[in-house]
């Protein structure tokens, strides 16, 4: 992956493809998560990417090429102080990534396997966030969290989605899932089997990722 000045120059390159300010305690941040995610990694097999080159990329670009649009969408709804919650987060992703890019945010990562949880306990600690808490639980059965915006990156399909984690959404709240190319398929299922109707779906350009994304935004029906 090279060194720590290669990392970091292209942490800078990311973040202005991205239109992101990226301060440099943002980016000792950043680097102490992947330095920590590749140590755990090593015992634990929090994700099936063993190489530090395609985590930095696959994961930690993947997660900061959101930031923007989630702080777009904050703002035009006049979310001052926001409660995000993170479903099936794994390591961390993309919580961790947005509690540290955003100390405003009120973060709270949710996954069902407890190793992956105490590594987002043990992150937090090391890197001092204070805005993030890691829940172990099933989504199902977490009482409802009243976010302002759920995120899922690679949970579940839409339908399933947000059948399981819609009613953790505020009122007036909004869904979000991070996908690979347009899911056809699961937008047409969504609608038919949900309350749930996509506002609009966000093609999404990763620094560095070679390999189609988007945001698919989704609101309750009648709030659009």
């Amino acid at each position: 992956m090279g060194g720590t000045d290669n990392i970091k120059q292209r942490l800078r390159s990311a973040a202005q493809t991205l239109d992101l300010v990226i301060e440099d305690d943002e980016i000792e941040a950043l680097l102490a998560y992947l330095r920590q995610l590749e140590r755990w990694n090593n015992t634990y097999n929090l994700t099936a990417l063993r190489d530090p080159e395609h985590m930095l990329v696959q994961h930690v670009f993947d997660s900061l090429a959101i930031v923007q649009p989630v702080q777009d969408i904050l703002d035009k709804n006049t979310v001052v102080a926001p409660a995000i919650a993170d479903i099936g987060s794994g390591p961390g992703l993309p919580g961790i990534i947005l509690s540290i890019m955003r100390a405003q945010w009120q973060v709270r990562c949710v996954d069902a396997v407890e190793k992956k949880v105490a590594f987002m306990r043990q992150v937090a600690s090391v890197l001092r966030l204070s805005n993030v808490q890691a829940l172990h639980a099933r989504v199902e059965q977490l009482e409802p969290l009243q976010a302002d915006l759920v995120v899922s990156r690679a949970f579940a399909s839409l339908a399933d989605f947000a059948r399981l984690a819609g009613r953790h959404v505020g009122p007036g709240g909004t869904l979000l899932a991070m996908k690979g190319r347009e899911p056809v398929d699961e937008v047409r299922a969504l609608h038919e089997e949900t309350e749930w109707r996509v506002d609009h779906i966000q093609a999404l350009a990763v620094p560095e990722l070679d390999a189609q994304r988007c945001l698919v935004w989704m609101s309750r029906q009648g709030n659009l």
